[in-house]
């Protein structure tokens, strides 16, 4: 009888995919990160970005969510990666000839954010089908762990790139690595039958459709407070992105070498983190208890990082990642385990845009109180704000939550 195994040829083209996606969106994230904020002297330019970005973010998935939980989602997937990595290999060319351009990259940004939420939505509602029944908490601790190994692997080499070879060429291995990513994925071999209704088609099947997945989300307060924590925090952290990033590029002291090494440190705590989740299991009782200490540690850690010496940051961010996979992991578990398949997707754009508007508003909010405050306080009135909506989210409604966390 053949082992039952994780590790399957679908899985393998997948985990590969996204290793190379990962690393071509860390590259040129980092440096685009730098190249603006060197071009525009401002962290509140820098949240506009951030927040353009999110707005499709928000309507795409919540558009298209009724449609692709009836059809296949693979074609999603591999057209998302091989469109981007074309985009974003015109836009190396481009800069190769001309000059940064601050509008122009808001609406190139605009463009790819739009491809981003559609492959991101396929992503989540496709890769519970691709994991071994019972190996659901190993698949999502490998997923939550290869952004961190990539960060860690990336950052540094990025840095070195940006000075050695520019902005242009980081751009062209972006779009290589997304392309060849398509080409993996188009090698997953995955049976999706449509579901479609003989009675009812086009518009009047999306509306229908989407009335169905907005009263099963509205019934499911465990979620809704979930999804409203998320919300929060990585709203938050979204807008934390420019503060970092000015204040490791304007501090007396720091670089954005130092900067990338932040990633290094979260990388060592996520990959622990990630070991120990992969052959620990935390008894189903105890795991809403586990989620909401981390939580709440992740906000407090949040509140002092600034205010520490440089030393004692990447300890905070070692922590930070330890905790973080493992709450991560049990989170997406958990809700994926806990929605029926037929939502999945709208229930995923649900939650994907209730954080990206958030994403949105908070990145604004933190880049213009980045203008006010010097930036320790606007990282620390941000985290503070978290863990806040901690308490009355996820413990105010324990009962719900934990109905989600221990089934």
């Amino acid at each position: 009888m053949k082992r039952a195994t994780l590790w399957t040829r679908n899985f393998n083209l997948l985990i590969i995919a996204s290793i190379l996606g990962a690393a071509g969106g860390i590259a040129g994230g980092y440096a685009m990160g730098f190249l603006v904020f060197d071009e525009t002297g401002s962290t509140l330019a820098s949240g506009l970005l951030v927040a353009l970005r999110v707005i499709p973010q928000f309507l795409l998935p919540i558009l298209i969510a009724p449609v692709m939980d009836r059809i296949p989602k693979k074609p999603f997937l591999v057209l998302g990666d091989l469109i981007g990595g074309i985009l974003y290999a015109f836009a190396g060319l481009y800069l190769k000839r001309y000059p940064f351009s601050y509008s122009g990259y808001l609406m190139f940004s605009l463009l790819l954010a739009c491809i981003g939420a559609m492959d991101t939505l396929a992503f989540d509602s496709i890769f519970p089908k691709l994991i071994t029944d019972g190996f659901e908490e190993k698949g999502y601790s490998i997923s939550g762990m290869l952004y961190p190994v990539m960060n860690v692997l990336v950052m540094p080499v990025a840095a070195v790139l940006l000075d050695s070879i520019g902005i242009a060429n980081i751009l062209l291995l972006q779009g290589a690595c997304s392309i060849f990513a398509a080409v993996l994925e188009s090698g997953i071999s995955i049976r999706e039958e449509p579901r479609m209704d003989r009675e009812k088609s086009g518009f009047s099947l999306w509306k229908k459709d989407f009335i169905e997945g907005f009263r099963y989300i509205r019934g499911e307060r465990g979620l809704l407070n979930i999804f409203g924590y998320m919300a929060a925090t990585n709203g938050m952290a979204a807008g934390f992105s420019p503060i970092l990033v000015a204040f490791f590029r304007t501090a007396p002291g720091f670089s954005a070498g130092m900067y990338s090494f932040f990633f290094v440190a979260e990388f060592i705590g996520r990959s622990v983190g990630g070991v120990f989740h992969y052959y620990a299991n935390i008894p189903k009782n105890k795991r809403f208890g586990f989620a909401f200490m981390v939580y709440l540690t992740y906000e407090i850690m949040d509140m002092v990082l600034l205010w520490l010496p440089y030393p004692m940051m990447l300890c905070n961010r070692a922590v930070c990642g330890f905790l973080g996979i493992n709450s991560a992991t049990l989170r997406a578990a958990a809700i994926q385990s806990y929605i029926p398949e037929e939502f999945r997707a709208r229930v995923n754009a649900f939650e994907d845009g209730v954080i990206s508007a958030a994403s949105s508003v908070l990145a604004l909010l933190v880049g213009a109180l980045g203008e006010i405050l010097n930036y320790h306080l606007t990282v620390t009135v941000g985290a503070f704000i978290c863990f806040v909506v901690c308490w009355l989210t996820i413990w105010h409604n324990r009962c719900e939550v934990g109905k989600v966390y221990n089934p």
